[in-house]
């Protein structure tokens, strides 16, 4: 099951901040939901693992992110994850494509991510997949905001809200 999320956000500071920060694995890790580094390789790859919750459905990888590409002086970065689920039901691939500019006297940041799930949670259907990962992606947006304005980053995935994104998705309606 494929799904290709692509969202673009602003934050109010300089792009070096937000180039510095988006680009460093221990910052950018407690930003996203349910996440956790586990070890640093070198400076292009790491390990982690992410946990979610989809009702009553459990779901735990562990896994290897890589900078694939990371240039500073065009502010665009690519990166590629690749998980397992630990117990073997299943796994899940992303490659992610990012840029930063300048506006409004801040920075935008342009994400598309390409991810790919089998196992047990592909069996959602790729609506609601896509549906959870944008959600889980709106969580990290807010995060990184949050983070990037010294305030307190709230780690744990906000399972009530995507859920209640997901049943809206199955039904037809907006998320």
């Amino acid at each position: 099951m494929n799904a290709t999320i692509s969202k673009t956000f602003h934050v109010a500071h300089p792009i070096a901040d937000v180039w510095a920060n988006i680009t460093s694995p221990e910052k950018i890790v407690v930003c996203v939901p349910g996440a956790s580094l586990t070890e640093m390789v070198d400076d292009d790859n790491f390990k982690g693992e992410v946990e979610l919750k989809f009702g009553p459905v459990k779901a735990k990888y562990g896994g290897t992110i890589s900078f694939l590409e990371r240039d500073a002086a065009s502010h665009s970065m690519k990166m590629k994850g690749s998980g397992t689920d630990v117990k073997g039901k299943g796994g899940a691939d992303m490659l992610l494509n990012g840029v930063l500019s300048e506006k409004d006297g801040g920075t935008e940041v342009s994400v598309t991510m390409d991810v790919t799930v089998q196992g047990m949670l592909a069996q959602f259907g790729s609506r609601l997949v896509t549906d959870a990962t944008s959600h889980v992606f709106d969580q990290f947006v807010s995060n990184f905001k949050d983070q990037l304005d010294g305030k307190e980053v709230k780690g744990a995935l906000s399972a009530g809200a995507m859920m209640g994104s997901m049943i809206k998705g199955m039904f037809g309606g907006k998320s």
